[in-house]
């Protein structure tokens, strides 16, 4: 299990769905980094994210880093406002949309 993102490639709002929304029984994640599967628009692949929690939102929203296992894949797509589906296998679990893109 990883501990934390070092130098993750993008920042983003998160929105984690509640279990009556289709989202995790459990509520948000609580480990240190998260990792999933994500989307950027329906029938795109789907690609492996980590995900690493700074802080929590007035409005339960969250912000984090974002990393992707192979960066290069999200590349064409990961620009400030894009937004993200969050996928436990085959349910959307949250939602994001980018903040800050970083180079690297």
């Amino acid at each position: 299990m990883r501990e934390h993102i070092d130098e993750p490639v993008a920042e983003a709002v998160i929105r984690w769905r509640t279990a009556e929304q289709g989202g995790r029984r459990s509520g948000p994640p609580t480990a240190p980094v998260y990792m999933a599967t994500a989307v950027f628009a329906p029938g795109d692949a789907h690609i492996s994210v980590l995900i690493e929690q700074l802080d929590e939102r007035e409005d339960g929203s969250r912000t984090c880093k974002v990393d992707f296992l192979v960066r290069e894949l999200a590349r064409h797509v990961l620009v400030p406002g894009a937004r993200m589906l969050v996928m436990e296998g085959p349910r959307v679990v949250a939602e994001a949309e980018v903040l800050v893109v970083r180079a690297g």
